[in-house]
């Protein structure tokens, strides 16, 4: 779709390890896109969170740290291979499928790209990384775990960078401004990072139960699919 489209597919191609290598990632990703280029304004947005997130960690304060940052790494994965396969053409989500497939169209806001990703990821991806996470550290997802009060504490800050999202992003993919528009306004109202979250996170806990059964498993992700995919139809509506 874009020229620069090899760049990313190599920038994305390793798996990252730490999240220094998420960041350096994402920072790939954001020098290459430009700015008629709907990925851009969901990878910086991801950017911040990822930033916000570090920085967190870094200053302690949390049980376990280390869990945090697998979770970090984990989840960034996902996104990072479905943007591989994408640009491979090779089958993939369709709640990302929605929004790679639109990356260029002028009509639609910065802030619904950026909804959009955040969507996917986190109504899609998110309970599938914390399934991976438990699985690498030898824990269980469940509410009454240490893990789940860290990941919970960092709702405040990542509902703070979403606000700012949606005022800095509220502009057509060019810049330009954009006019009264109920349906846009409406659905930017509604997002609420902190309630994706803590569904994902009970997702996570029936996933890791359905592990034992991978037919249902595999269900279960794809109805997760279907209904996240529908949600991104509509936040990528353009605007008239």
């Amino acid at each position: 779709m874009f020229s620069y489209d090899p760049v990313l597919c190599a920038a994305v191609k390793t798996p990252p390890q730490s999240i220094g290598d998420v960041l350096l990632t994402l920072q790939t990703i954001q020098a290459t896109c430009i700015d008629g280029d709907g990925l851009k304004w969901f990878n910086w947005l991801y950017l911040q969170v990822t930033e916000a997130v570090e920085t967190r960690v870094a200053s302690g304060g949390f049980a376990a740290p280390a869990w945090l940052a697998e979770l970090d790494v984990q989840f960034a994965r996902l996104y990072f291979s479905a943007l591989e396969w994408a640009l491979l053409r090779q089958p993939i989500p369709g709640c990302w499928r929605v929004l790679f497939g639109c990356r260029d169209q002028a009509s639609i806001a910065r802030i619904q790209f950026a909804l959009a990703g955040i969507n996917a990821h986190i109504n899609h991806d998110l309970s599938e990384a914390i399934v991976a996470t438990c699985e690498a550290t030898a824990t269980i997802p469940q509410h009454s775990a240490p893990q789940f009060r860290d990941y919970t504490s960092l709702n405040t800050t990542l509902d703070s960078i979403i606000e700012s999202a949606k005022h800095t992003l509220h502009v057509r993919l060019l810049g330009d401004a954009l006019p009264p528009a109920s349906h846009l306004e409406d659905m930017i109202a509604a997002w609420s990072v902190s309630a994706a979250r803590e569904a994902a996170w009970n997702n996570a806990e029936v996933l890791w139960h359905l592990h034992q059964v991978p037919p249902l498993d595999s269900t279960f992700m794809d109805t997760l699919d279907g209904l996240t995919t529908v949600t991104n139809k509509a936040i990528l509506v353009p605007v008239p």
